[in-house]
């Protein structure tokens, strides 16, 4: 059998090899790769797709709804964009354009605060607001003033990484001299000849739309002109000393919805209950991490069954799809983030090419709560696995 024409994408790995066209090659890599030999990269999605639904007939599909409540909140679909640092280098202004897509769409977007475009630049968009996700820095008054600018620009939902006190050993980058370490030919390769290659993102990405720094950051970084400028100085700002104590400092900060995303522990899913966050994304940074630790479609159930009563439970890592979709509600989330598959589709095709996927995900949901019998996401739950 020969291949498809390939004429329109119709899933996620549509999405992706055309990115892998679009893009330098640093930069696919650094949205593309994880942590070490990238064992828990694959898991993520490999444990998804084991999970089998029940198929269920004559359930009156005619009646079907996607939609979902986070946070006194509707969504069209139990979705969130989840946040990616230099995100906003896959498309020309990404973020701004991931936003227009997720409003479209009737989602949420969360920014990252290295992502390109700033807080400000974003909440220009529209009212609708969105989330911001949050490091902890070495300098807490920049914090109180990033968290203070969040709030003036509409943020309700703060999620807080709890999973970054050291840096995961990231394989592709390396190769890719990212870490540093390259020669003259090194960075005539990685640069200017890689950039030649992709002469379409060079002049939409690369001159035209700019600027490219960690706009959140932008005021606090001197003299740094670019995304590895940046990166040096996250690198001495993030703070691998945080505790629990310090959840709690920023619990007693923040006025809105506080989400504490990297939770991969049943102990630890426990301990942010009760610290007072409002919720909790079971993630493991997409495989980006510790590799060889768990799936979060291993860790969700386990989550759930401990604390899913007491908190909002969100989880990311691996959906790929609206089958994904109803695997996570099945196994206990409120709703699931996704990070690769929105830059990937902005670097497929920009705005169009994200509001694509995201109807695809959204018909793709429809088609499993019908054929499930679940009809309603709101009341999906383990009935609808094979083994629930």
């Amino acid at each position: 059998m020969g291949e498809s024409l390939n004429l329109l994408p119709a899933s996620f790995p549509d999405f992706r090899r055309e990115a892998e066209k679009n893009l330098p090659r640093f930069l696919f890599d650094y949205i593309d790769g994880g942590a070490g030999a990238e064992v828990t990269l694959r898991r993520n999605t490999a444990d998804w797709e084991a999970v089998q639904l029940t198929q269920k007939v004559l359930c009156d599909a005619s009646k079907m709804d996607c939609s979902v409540e986070l946070f006194g909140r509707k969504l069209a679909m139990p979705l969130v964009l989840a946040p990616v640092g230099m995100g906003g280098m896959t498309a020309r202004r990404g973020e701004v354009q991931a936003k227009r897509a997720a409003d479209a769409a009737g989602i949420d977007f969360c920014l990252s605060t290295v992502g390109i475009c700033p807080m400000e630049e974003v909440a220009t968009v529209s009212d609708r607001p969105f989330w911001f996700q949050l490091y902890m820095l070495k300098d807490r008054g920049i914090v109180q003033e990033i968290l203070e600018r969040a709030r003036a620009h509409g943020v309700e939902t703060l999620a807080f990484t709890i999973d970054l006190a050291v840096l995961g050993t990231r394989y592709r980058d390396i190769r890719n001299g990212m870490a540093g370490g390259l020669g003259p030919w090194g960075r005539f390769r990685s640069g200017a000849l890689d950039y030649a290659l992709h002469p379409g993102w060079a002049v939409n990405v690369g001159l035209l739309g700019g600027p490219h720094g960690f706009g959140n950051i932008a005021p606090y970084v001197k003299q740094s002109k670019n995304p590895r400028d940046y990166l040096h100085w996250t690198g001495t700002q993030f703070d691998a000393s945080v505790t629990w104590k310090d959840i709690e400092w920023l619990r007693g900060i923040w006025p809105g919805k506080l989400v504490l995303k990297g939770v991969l522990d049943v102990e630890d899913a426990k301990q942010s209950v009760a610290i007072g966050a409002d919720g909790m994304i079971v993630s493991n940074h997409g495989g980006r991490q510790l590799d060889g630790v768990a799936s979060t479609a291993t860790m969700l159930p386990r989550i759930a069954d401990a604390v899913g009563d007491q908190t909002t439970l969100l989880v990311d890592g691996g959906i790929r799809s609206g089958q994904d979709l109803v695997r996570a509600l099945a196994l206990g989330a409120k709703a699931a983030l996704v990070g690769r598959p929105w830059v990937m589709a902005l670097a497929a095709g920009g705005e169009a090419a994200l509001t694509r996927m995201l109807g695809l995900m959204k018909q793709d949901m429809r088609t499993a709560l019908g054929l499930s019998g679940a009809i309603n996401a709101r009341d999906v739950g383990r009935e609808v696995l094979l083994n629930g």
